[in-house]
């Protein structure tokens, strides 16, 4: 009878060792949002959330219906989220990874509170200028995009890198975002090009001509940093990114565009663990 015990014991024991297992080798999913406005609503969502800092980057990290989630902080530009991107992908080996917040429209037809899927993502800051001398003038109309991922060599000199580089969202996290986008009540949700860089946009004119040239449907100053470093360690990765204003149509500035923004990627990504397209 103590012996068939010890037994019982142990594959309780064994079991429940096996369950923590499971649940510990579950890969998260990263959240990303540049600022509070971007960041915090979507991270008091979650349960259990304990905070970790690294540098100025802060990770929520979270269930949502018992899957691991993690809000990240990245702060704004494309170098502190390329910087946090490779933190988090270091740190916590996500099994996908979300970069979302607000953008300026860049199609007339996109109006506020709409959202853009990222099925094309693309640096707009990586630009080679046309060799022009002294009291010649200034003329970005015919400045050239610098693939900075061509070559091993000068991406100033080689030809083959004078071509835009887009980086492709992930078809199951576009799946996901597409199978909720019934959910979203507050504008259309369509698949689009998001452009990033460093660099506000004002001129009308220059606006337009990353549209035509590029094909952006909005521009923000993370996505395509984020894209970039989830490329490089082979994790999926899908910007979503809601009009908070639109220069091209007269849409005015709305600050709670960022708020319904992450209550719709919050659906998304109850969809995507639902899926079980990660596994």
């Amino acid at each position: 009878m103590g012996i068939f015990l010890l037994i019982v014991l142990g594959a309780c024991q064994s079991n429940s060792q096996s369950s923590a297992e499971a649940e510990t080798a579950q890969r998260p999913i990263i959240v990303q949002g540049p600022m509070p406005i971007e960041a915090e609503e979507f991270a008091q969502r979650l349960e259990n959330v304990e905070e970790e800092t690294s540098g100025t980057f802060v990770f929520y990290k979270g269930t949502l219906d018992g899957y691991p989630v993690i809000v990240t902080k990245t702060g704004k530009g494309m170098e502190n989220t390329a910087a946090a991107t490779a933190v988090a992908i270091e740190r916590y080996n996500p099994i996908a990874i979300i970069n979302q917040g607000t953008s300026g429209g860049h199609d007339s037809n996109l109006d506020v509170f709409d959202i853009v899927l990222g099925k094309r993502t693309v640096n707009i800051g990586s630009l080679k200028t046309a060799n022009k001398g002294e009291g010649e003038g200034i003329d970005p109309t015919i400045w050239k995009p610098m693939d900075l991922m061509a070559s091993e060599g000068s991406a100033g000199e080689d030809p083959e890198a004078e071509n835009i580089r887009y980086y492709d969202g992930d078809p199951e996290l576009l799946s996901s975002a597409n199978a909720v986008k019934d959910t979203y009540t507050k504008g259309k949700v369509v698949e689009g090009t998001i452009g990033s860089a460093d660099v506000w946009n004002n001129e009308v004119d220059r606006i337009n001509w990353f549209h035509k040239k590029y094909g952006t449907s909005v521009e923000e100053m993370e996505g395509a940093a984020g894209a970039q470093i989830a490329a490089a360690y082979d994790v999926p990765f899908l910007g979503i990114r809601v009009l908070s204003n639109n220069k091209v149509n007269d849409g005015q500035y709305n600050p709670d565009t960022a708020a319904a923004n992450q209550e719709y990627v919050y659906e998304v990504v109850k969809n995507y663990i639902s899926s079980d397209a990660g596994e």
